[in-house]
C-alpha cells in the first residue's frame, strides 16, 4: 500500500492543501473529505485534471462524509491527516469564538480518524488550533507526539514576510521565529531573527520591531477584515502541507509548531507553539533553544492561558 494523506475539509484550506500535497509528488494518494455531497469528489477531478499539466502523478480521491461516520473508510490506511474541518472567521471574531462549535466537529472527526486510520500523524489546524490540537489528542487517545498543530510555521512565514517587505529585502534572506500560541498570546522571538545572518535587532529600532511583531499577531485578522467573507488559506494551506511532507519524508526538520510540551522551558503538561523536529512518527522531540527572560516570560503566559482553555476543551 502506498503513502496516504487525508485532508479533512474541503473548504478553500482544505482544498489548496490537498492540491499542493498533490503537487509535491510525494504521496500516492491524496483523500479529500467534506459533508458537502459530491464537493470533494468535484474537486478531486478537478485537480486530476492538472497532473498533465503540472507533472505530478498523486491521485486525488473526493469522499463525501456523514454525521455517522459514513464515507470515512475511505481515509482507511492514511499515514498522515490533516484535519481543516470547522467554521472560519468572520470579521471582528476571534480564533476564541469558534471554540464551540468547532470542538464538536473536530472531536467527531478526531474519533473517526483513530477508527479508520489508527497509525496516522494528525496534524490540525482547526481554529482555535491550541485547544483543537489538545482535544484531538484526547479524542483519538493517540500518544501526544502523533498530534499535532499548526501555527508556528504559518506565523513565521508571516513575520518574515513583514520584515522582507520593511527591510526591502528577499525572504529568503530573513530568518525568523515565532512561538507560544496562535492568538493574542503569540511570542514572535526578535532575539532569533537575523537578515542575511546580521541580528534584526542592528537594522530596525525596538519600536518598528514592535510593529511588525503586532501585525504578526493580528495577520489572521487583517486577512479576514480585507477579505470580509472567510479567512486566509493560501499561506495557511502551504504550512500544513509542509508539515505533512516533513512527516511522510521523516526528514526530522526543525519546525515551530503546536506540540505536546512535557518540561521544555520549564513548562509542562500543555500543548504549545515550540520548535520541534517532525518525521515519521509526528513530533520526534522538542527542541529547546535560546530565548531571552522576557521571550521564556512570554511563552509560560501562554501556556497558562491555553493550558486553561485546553482544560475546558476536554468537556465539550
Amino acid at each position: 500500500m502506498g503513502k496516504k494523506v487525508t485532508v479533512v475539509g474541503a473548504g478553500f484550506y482544505g482544498s489548496t492543501t490537498a492540491q499542493r500535497l498533490a503537487e509535491y509528488d510525494v504521496f500516492d494518494t491524496v483523500v479529500l473529505t467534506d459533508i458537502l455531497d459530491g464537493k470533494p469528489a468535484g474537486l478531486a477531478l478537478d485537480i486530476n485534471q492538472s497532473r498533465p499539466i503540472e507533472g505530478f502523478e498523486t491521485k486525488v480521491i473526493g469522499a463525501t462524509t456523514g454525521p455517522n461516520g459514513e464515507g470515512y473508510e475511505a481515509i482507511e490506511g492514511s499515514d498522515v491527516v490533516v484535519v481543516t474541518a470547522g467554521l472560519p472567521r468572520k470579521p471582528g471574531m476571534s480564533r476564541m469564538d469558534l471554540l464551540e462549535v468547532n470542538a464538536k466537529i473536530v472531536r467527531q472527526v478526531a474519533e473517526n480518524i483513530a477508527k479508520y486510520a489508527p497509525n496516522a500523524v494528525v496534524i490540525v489546524v482547526s481554529n482555535p488550533v491550541d485547544e483543537m490540537t489538545a482535544l484531538a489528542q484526547l479524542a483519538t487517545q493517540f500518544p501526544k507526539n502523533r498530534v499535532f498543530g499548526q501555527a508556528g510555521v504559518l506565523d513565521t512565514a508571516r513575520f518574515t514576510n513583514s520584515i522582507a517587505e520593511t527591510l526591502a529585502v528577499p525572504v529568503k534572506s530573513v530568518k525568523a521565529l515565532t512561538l507560544g500560541s496562535h492568538g493574542d498570546t503569540m511570542v514572535p522571538v526578535p532575539s532569533r531573527c537575523t537578515v542575511d545572518g546580521k541580528p534584526l535587532s542592528d537594522l530596525l529600532p525596538a519600536e518598528k520591531i514592535e510593529e511588525l511583531v503586532v501585525r504578526t499577531r493580528n495577520g489572521g485578522a487583517e486577512v479576514v477584515a480585507l477579505l470580509k467573507t472567510g479567512s486566509a488559506y493560501y499561506a495557511p494551506s502551504a504550512a500544513a502541507a509542509r508539515m505533512a511532507k516533513a512527516v511522510i519524508e521523516d526528514s526530522g526538520v526543525v519546525l515551530p509548531v503546536c506540540a505536546w510540551v512535557e518540561g521544555e522551558y520549564g513548562i509542562s503538561g500543555v500543548y504549545l507553539g515550540v520548535e520541534a523536529q517532525v518525521g515519521r512518527e509526528g513530533i520526534k522531540k522538542v527542541v529547546e533553544d535560546k530565548l531571552t527572560d522576557t521571550e521564556i516570560a512570554g511563552l509560560k503566559e501562554a501556556a497558562e492561558a491555553v493550558r486553561a482553555k485546553q482544560a475546558d476543551v476536554a468537556n465539550l
